[in-house]
């Protein structure tokens, strides 16, 4: 697509961004561009620790300012637990981890009821999970049984927990950031279909370059420790910039083009199981948050085409014959985009 897919956006974008959403751009007495400015900021200070992952840095900004949650994929020893811990503390938000083990219960993971005294005698009192914070990593998701695992589909969806017949409700704002190992490492349980829908992004983490490498190796292996990381982002700035990324204007043929590509998936031979009307929504918001990243004001195409294998990847199932052949979800969706 050419520019002239952004004419209408970007002449539209100043005044969407700073009429209707005018109140909104101001909360905490932050314009538009101081937000953009404190996004960029903790790309800078995610970077004092993570080399060399620049791409997988963006895709995660942008799965928080699209209030989504994000799976994980690499092989161990890639820095993905220091990077979630990393994000949490750049953000100002409250960070849990939940190691998951194959003897890991719901109730580990939501919270259950037990039995203390009162001034009233014996009563049962709700002891909160791991759950209740704000930044959430599940570190090996798939080391879960499918039932531990379906224990977080309610809280990803809902931002809500249920026990003993009552219902909780989650922190504002509220992430799970899964990480996964490879599905054929032995003692691993492939993730529900149902769940991994609830991901905005399946984000697989390479392994650095010889260079990055060899600065990681410099780094931390002759003696210096993990750098300090600054908070430069209130949780009430990051609530405000999640809605400004809603209001980031999308021209119609843009839009259009990423339901044409969605539908796409349905009906490519190569493809099985398409993806759902969840994939088009997905896509376009995650196309705004990165337009958002970027310090833009109108969503491109060039946003499309970066989200969209990670939008899509973990929502279409290929057809035998494809995997045969050696192909992956992310050259299907390559094929698409042409």
């Amino acid at each position: 697509m050419t520019d002239t897919h952004n004419t209408t956006a970007r002449d539209d974008a100043d005044s969407t961004l700073s009429t209707d959403g005018g109140s909104d751009s101001q909360r905490g007495d932050l314009a538009i561009e101081d937000l953009q400015a404190s996004v960029a900021a903790v790309r800078d200070e995610v970077e004092k620790r993570i080399i060399g992952q620049d791409e997988v840095v963006e895709r995660l900004l942008v799965c928080i300012l699209c209030d989504g949650n994000a799976l994980l994929e690499s092989n161990p020893g890639l820095g993905k637990t220091t990077l979630v811990r990393t994000l949490a503390e750049a953000t100002d938000l409250q960070f849990s981890r939940i190691q998951n083990t194959p003897d890991l219960m719901p109730s580990d993971i939501t919270g259950t009821e037990i039995l203390r005294e009162t001034e009233d005698g014996r009563d049962f009192v709700f002891e909160r999970g791991p759950i209740f914070a704000n930044v959430i990593l599940a570190d090996e998701i798939n080391r879960a049984t499918p039932k531990t695992q379906s224990a977080l589909l309610e809280a990803m969806q809902e931002k809500q927990v249920t026990a003993a017949g009552k219902t909780y409700t989650l922190p504002k704002p509220f992430f799970v950031l899964a990480t996964q190992n490879p599905i054929d490492q032995g003692g691993t349980y492939p993730l529900p279909e149902a769940q991994t829908d609830r991901f905005l992004m399946k984000i697989v983490v390479d392994y650095p370059s010889f260079d990055d490498e060899r600065t990681i190796v410099k780094k931390y292996a002759e003696g210096e420790r993990l750098p300090d990381v600054e908070r430069v982002f209130s949780q009430e700035h990051l609530l405000a910039a999640q809605q400004l990324v809603r209001q980031v204007p999308i021209a119609d043929d843009i839009r259009d083009g990423v339901i044409e590509l969605v539908r796409r998936t349905r009906e490519d031979e190569a493809i099985e199981f398409g993806a759902s009307p969840r994939a088009s929504m997905a896509l376009v918001l995650a196309a705004k948050a990165r337009a958002f990243v970027n310090g833009r004001s109108h969503v491109s195409w060039d946003d499309v085409v970066e989200m969209a294998a990670p939008v899509i990847r973990h929502r279409i199932i290929l057809d035998f014959r494809a995997e045969r052949e050696g192909l992956t979800p992310d050259d299907v969706v390559a094929r698409l985009l042409e």
